[in-house]
């Protein structure tokens, strides 16, 4: 959940609809289009500053969408971040579906081949973009009720999809865990996510290498 995430940046952007006063005329899909474009647009931003420090401003002028086409479409700063959130949840269900569930390699080298992705994804955008998840966890004495338990869904759900992995893993005798593998699999996202704001600290893809091998280390199944 790095933002290292490779979201699109600048080739979704280039169908925004230009500015113009009032509401947007009503063709087929442009409403999905435009909304689509701002949800997109501000998970770049939120992968990079979180969310109480960034400004509707700046997302509506960097996809050139006026002021009152945003508040037709989002009721607050706050319901546009929730949704943003929403649709993060999905970009990274779907990434994590894609790696965790490859039945073409071993269930550990899944796991392995995700890690790599995101770390290229994190030098790719020169170490400015982290999980947009987990930016919003560092926040969440700021935020709501309604964002923290959004929060924790995503992190249960993200749960999940690493626990079908490591159960597949388990059943091929490849790891022996000490607890169950809930607990296992939220204390991978748990180094996870500290490990990804440590790469941001220091510049360096390190902190996330130090953690997915201690914890493959952690989990495999010894010879007897």
């Amino acid at each position: 959940m790095l933002r290292s995430e490779a979201i699109p940046t600048t080739s979704v952007l280039e169908g925004a609809v230009k500015p113009r006063r009032g509401r947007p005329k009503k063709h087929p899909n442009e409403a999905q289009d435009t909304r689509e474009v701002l949800l997109r647009a501000g998970m770049l931003v939120l992968t990079e500053t979180g969310f109480t420090r960034s400004g509707i401003e700046s997302i509506l002028k960097s996809v050139g969408v006026p002021k009152g086409s945003f508040y037709h479409y989002f009721a607050s700063k706050e319901a546009f971040g929730l949704a943003v959130l929403e649709r993060y949840r999905r970009y990274f269900e779907a990434k994590l579906s894609s790696f965790l569930l490859d039945d073409a390699f071993p269930p550990l080298e899944r796991l392995q081949r995700f890690a790599k992705d995101a770390q290229d994804g994190i030098v790719r955008h020169d170490f400015k973009r982290g999980c947009l998840v987990g930016n919003l966890e560092q926040e969440s004495a700021l935020l709501s009720d309604a964002f923290r338990e959004q929060l924790q869904a995503t992190y249960e759900s993200w749960q999940r999809h690493v626990a079908v992995c490591l159960l597949e893993a388990q059943k091929q005798g490849h790891i022996q865990l000490t607890g169950s593998l809930e607990e296992t699999a939220q204390a991978f996202w748990i180094g996870w996510e500290g490990a990804v704001h440590r790469t941001r600290l220091i510049k360096s893809t390190q902190p996330l290498t130090v953690f997915l091998s201690f914890f493959i280390q952690a989990i495999t199944a010894k010879s007897r």
